[in-house]
């Protein structure tokens, strides 16, 4: 739909993701007259892909300082925006507004129907019933600054004016969902500091060319350390994912920024540990009974109770045991490199993938130009912040969305209450 040059709002919030979903509503609901701008033909289209599909919600974090840690130094920023909307008022208000929702594993909540569809279409339920009007694909072009003020937007549908901005344009994660990083060169022209941008939450590549044996092998118990010039650097316990060329999965993602990190100044060397519940003296009594138990059998196939099937062939490749070997004639020696290659395998990671598979941005506008309280910029009177464009980056688990609804919802609330 086109636009009149000369019409105007009391808010016009640029991105219809869930900041902006959730800014324009709350403000909407406030009774201002609101806009929102959206460049895709539809809205929430990264939201869609969030959990896999199945949108993780949030985290449920009873402690507000522990959720608050998750982003380091500069997760104090975020008291305000939590204390507004906090994990169980987003627990409450799908709840309320007739999505059930589950805690699984690791505290992250998600919709009991497991689609993230039906969180996008609560929040356009929301936005219809607060009469938010939506502009599809309308392209920001310009912001026009006079006086610290923000004057108008220069659109690919025309002019827009509006007395307050909120900027909820997202980061460089998943640029096919149009998340092409318009925001920050729009608030660099106002003056705004960028921190540098880079891929966050993002799977690594691996040198060795058998991991693409073990495409699509999820492994839901397993432990990776993180080394660099034989020091551990990292720890983490849980799931992870081989893709064709490396690893992924949530114990992956909340390691490779620190990865990156260190592959900047020198290599950095993976050990998986298949079996971290049992010790190595555990772990080689139970090789040894199940040795035992298939003495008759050959090693290829004595190993179904203790592996997965797709992991194996690649174990058995690795350790350098004839795979027709009978199980009664492994060696002392072959046992223990055996034991070993299932309790610190190594790989050498390659890489990180770019910001195409990258499930959030590190880095964005200074939070030092920003006021915690309000949301508002420092520099322009009338304009706000919301979302992923902000310097915050949590960890997988729900944290980064919650974010994106109390940023979102706090303002939204300021900006039409000022």
């Amino acid at each position: 739909m086109g636009i009149m040059r000369e019409h105007s709002y009391d808010l016009a919030v640029i991105g219809g993701g869930p900041a902006g979903m959730m800014a324009a509503a709350v403000a909407a609901e406030g009774g201002a007259k609101v806009v929102l701008i959206e460049k895709n033909n539809q809205l929430g289209k990264k939201l869609l892909l969030t959990g896999k599909g199945r949108c993780n919600l949030t985290a449920a974090q009873e402690d507000l300082s522990i959720f608050i840690d998750f982003f380091g130094k500069n997760g104090k920023f975020l008291y305000p925006s939590l204390n507004a909307f906090g994990i169980s008022d987003t627990v409450s208000f799908f709840n309320e507004k007739g999505l059930e929702t589950k805690v699984e594993r690791g505290k992250r909540v998600f919709p009991k129907s497991d689609k993230s569809e039906d969180v996008l279409k609560i929040l356009m339920d929301y936005l219809k019933k607060n009469k938010v009007g939506v502009l599809y694909k309308c392209k920001v072009q310009k912001l026009v600054i006079k006086k610290s003020l923000i004057q108008k937007l220069i659109t690919s549908k025309g002019e827009i004016k509006a007395k307050k901005y909120i900027i909820a344009s997202g980061g460089l994660s998943y640029p096919s969902t149009g998340s092409s990083g318009d925001g920050y060169s729009w608030v660099s022209e106002l003056g705004h500091t960028i921190i540098k941008t880079e891929p966050s939450l993002v799977p690594i590549k691996l040198k060795e060319n058998w991991a693409r044996d073990l495409e699509g092998l999820s492994l839901k118990n397993v432990a990776i350390r993180v080394f660099q010039n034989n020091k551990k650097k990292d720890e983490r316990f849980g799931e992870t994912l081989f893709t064709k060329d490396g690893l992924s999965g949530p114990i992956i993602l909340d390691m490779s920024k620190e990865i990156g990190k260190l592959l900047k100044e020198a290599p950095v060397e993976l050990q998986i540990d298949f079996k971290p519940a049992l010790s190595f003296e555990k772990l080689d009594k139970r090789i040894q009974r199940d040795f035992l138990k298939n003495s008759n059998k050959m090693f290829k196939n004595s190993l179904d109770d203790l592996l997965p099937q797709k992991l194996i062939a690649v174990i058995i490749w690795l350790s350098g045991i004839d795979p027709e070997k009978k199980v009664n004639h492994i060696t002392t020696k072959e046992r223990s490199r055996f034991l070993h290659l299932l309790k610190e395998l190594k790989v050498a990671v390659s890489g990180l993938y770019g910001f195409e598979k990258a499930v959030i941005t590190a880095g964005g506008v200074s939070l030092k130009e920003i006021d915690p309280q309000t949301l508002c910029s420092k520099l322009i009177n009338n304009l706000y912040f919301a979302g992923e464009i902000l310097d915050l980056d949590g960890p997988t688990g729900g944290f980064n969305l919650q974010i994106c609804w109390s940023t979102g919802y706090l303002a939204g609330k300021t900006a039409t209450q000022t």
